[in-house]
């Protein structure tokens, strides 16, 4: 069986394991990662101990590749992943650690970083993370200094050889060798979510990420989708195909929008409850369903699978077995009975008749929105607030407009006159922001990165590179709101600007401005814009 499996990419002759960053880049190899979730208490403890048991299992499985640790899954808290990754690094094995940006700031991560490379782990897992569900004494507050793209820049300069200032110079660190990846969800209903998410995505691969993990999907369409859109604009980077191995507890999880971003549609729940009827309450079943579906990557091109689920070591071994004894285009005929959609879900490319998959044309519908007659009618239907504050930030907040050099004598001038009257013009300001736009007062602000929205008051994570991958129906997954990234995508797209909302360089809010003047930062460049120019 794992000859099967890995028959493209016979043992090195000197017995050295290969790490997963030469397997996805100098060999065809599939690749099968199997993720862990992280057990409550010290490791010693009874769940600590069978996670553990299961990891070393995994570990010695000729057919698995990689082990994957969860940090802090579903916004609880759990043990570290660097306990059981320890274990498995001593054992030889390739190690994914999650880092996920809701338990940290930007300095905790850079500190986790250095401590995860001082410790041997080389393949990162870069997350924005879900929001925090339970806590000590109460839910616990998420922090999101930064998001996933973020983190991926940050470690790409720490593999660069981080510069560090100080006092007595700066200093360059060694660099790391940090692998690092990110996860991409294409699995939406609407437009406005689906394409913003590719967006991100390009944005994760020009940040650093070198494998890309998509989200948990069952619809193999969608899958089809994904890597003929990463083809289509250059994504050359490996991707792996998660394939969660449902049950039927599971599947009525997924069914309720327990997990962010995950979706189970009512004929696949239909599908689980009639199978649960079974004698063996349909373990067979799924496992057979996910090796199909690992069988659909390969045969896709993925480049591996991230298997996931509550599964005992035989059920993962089951899998791959049943995947070993597959032929080459048994795949073909499994695709067509795994594609669960949602009803009137957005695909960016027309279906293939003969497949039922993607083909390689642009969504005829997609491509009529974006004609100049269609786009002049998305414009009467933009909020007058919107059109307003595009016409002043483009007379007045643009460098090259002389309103921006009279803005820029004016602050100059507020600074030499002193607190009073900067704390008379920061109010003036403040009395517009709070209700125009619901301000926080951050000194950084992202207004005119997300068509006028703000993500500090309007987006629980604080995003400012793009939607994370949590959103439901286009609704944020905290609260009924929608996402303030899908509402910019539509502002945006109106105006034809879409397709460029995430093509700048990583934002980082700066916290030192927190309580001082937008404005003011605008015009003396002191924000986070002058530093991106």
């Amino acid at each position: 069986m794992a000859a099967t499996l890995i028959k493209s990419d016979p043992a090195p002759d000197n017995g050295k394991k290969r790490s997963l960053r030469h397997l996805l880049e100098e060999t065809d190899a599939f690749v099968v990662c199997v993720e862990l979730v992280n057990s409550r208490g010290v490791i010693t403890e009874r769940r600590g101990r069978q996670v553990l048991d299961l990891a070393r299992s995994l570990a010695d499985h000729p057919g698995v590749h990689a082990l994957s640790i969860t940090d802090n899954p579903g916004g609880n808290a759990t043990n570290s992943p660097d306990a059981m990754g320890m274990d498995l690094l001593g054992r030889g094995k390739e190690v994914i650690i999650h880092l996920s940006c809701k338990d940290w700031n930007r300095n905790a991560l850079l500190s986790r970083g250095w401590e995860l490379a001082s410790e041997g782990f080389e393949n990162v897992l870069a997350l924005s993370g879900d929001y925090p569900a339970t806590g000590y004494h109460g839910q616990a507050g998420a922090v999101f200094d930064t998001d996933s793209v973020g983190l991926l820049k940050m470690f790409s300069e720490m593999n660069s050889g981080m510069r560090l200032e100080g006092v007595r110079g700066d200093q360059v660190l060694k660099p790391t060798q940090f692998f690092l990846g990110a996860v991409a969800n294409n699995h939406k209903r609407h437009e406005r979510e689906v394409m913003p998410q590719y967006f991100k995505l390009a944005k994760k691969i020009r940040s650093g990420a070198g494998f890309i993990i998509n989200q948990i999907g069952y619809d193999s369409r969608k899958q089809d989708e994904l890597l003929k859109y990463m083809a289509r604009y250059g994504l050359r980077t490996p991707a792996i195909a998660n394939v969660y191995v449902l049950s039927p507890a599971s599947a009525r999880f997924f069914h309720g929008g327990n997990i962010p971003g995950v979706i189970v549609t009512d004929e696949l729940l239909e599908l689980t409850r009639k199978h649960a009827r079974s004698r063996d309450k349909g373990k067979a079943f799924f496992l057979e369903f996910a090796a199909k579906q690992c069988a659909i990557a390969r045969g896709l091109g993925y480049r591996g699978v991230y298997l996931g689920g509550h599964l005992r070591f035989e059920d993962y071994a089951r899998v791959l077995e049943i995947l070993g004894g597959y032929g080459d285009a048994d795949w073909k005929e499994f695709a067509s009975g795994i594609c669960f959609q949602q009803p009137e879900e957005f695909f960016f490319f027309e279906p293939d008749r003969d497949t039922g998959l993607s083909s390689d044309e642009v969504n005829r519908a997609y491509r009529h929105s974006k004609q100049p007659e269609v786009l002049r009618a998305a414009r009467s239907r933009v909020p007058a607030g919107y059109k307003i504050n595009r016409f002043i930030h483009d007379k007045v907040f643009e460098k090259d407009r002389p309103a921006f050099r009279i803005g820029r004598k004016f602050f100059e001038a507020v600074d030499r006159a002193g607190s009073g009257v900067r704390r008379a013009v920061h109010g003036a300001e403040q009395a517009v922001k709070i209700p125009g736009f619901d301000c926080r007062d951050c000194g950084d602000c992202s207004l005119p990165d997300i068509a006028f929205l703000c993500p500090e008051s309007q987006c629980v994570k604080n995003q400012r590179n793009g939607p994370c991958g949590g959103t439901r129906g286009g609704r944020c997954e905290v609260g009924e709101k929608e996402c303030i990234w899908s509402l910019a995508y539509e502002r945006l797209k109106a105006y034809g600007e879409e397709e460029t909302m995430l093509d700048g360089p990583a934002v980082f809010r700066d916290g030192a401005l927190k309580g001082t003047s937008a404005w003011a930062n605008a015009f003396l460049e002191r924000d986070h814009h002058a530093r991106i120019d």
